[in-house]
């Protein structure tokens, strides 16, 4: 393994155990950090570094703005349903609830041109 993409690991390992740390000690903080786009920065980051072109780089942050919106739903089902289910099945069917939010939301998205499928 070369040593950048050892680099990469390991920055971004951090950045989880860091927000994991936020949200162990604080639930409103580690929330916030937690909605923050660390990983997408790193991600534009390191595309940037490894000189990847700029449509690239732009692209990756436009499609993270599409997909991010359709999986939002998912965070106010989890809670809703954690309480009644527990951990597992809750995080399962968020998930699923997500992706099918995800494709009901690209087969509108093409509607208006947007392809993200």
């Amino acid at each position: 393994m070369n040593s950048w993409l050892l680099i990469k690991y390991l920055a971004t390992a951090a950045v989880v155990v860091a927000v994991s740390e936020f949200a162990r000690r604080n639930d409103r903080l580690g929330g916030l950090i937690a909605a923050l786009p660390l990983v997408t920065l790193l991600t534009l980051i390191w595309l940037q570094l490894e000189q990847q072109p700029m449509d690239k780089i732009a692209n990756h942050a436009r499609y993270t703005f599409w997909y991010v919106l359709p999986t939002l739903p998912m965070f106010l089902l989890f809670p809703a349903l954690l309480a009644r289910l527990g951990f597992w099945p809750a995080l399962l069917l968020s998930a699923v609830f997500a992706v099918l939010c995800f494709v009901a939301f690209a087969a509108l998205m093409r509607r208006f041109g947007v392809e993200l499928l």
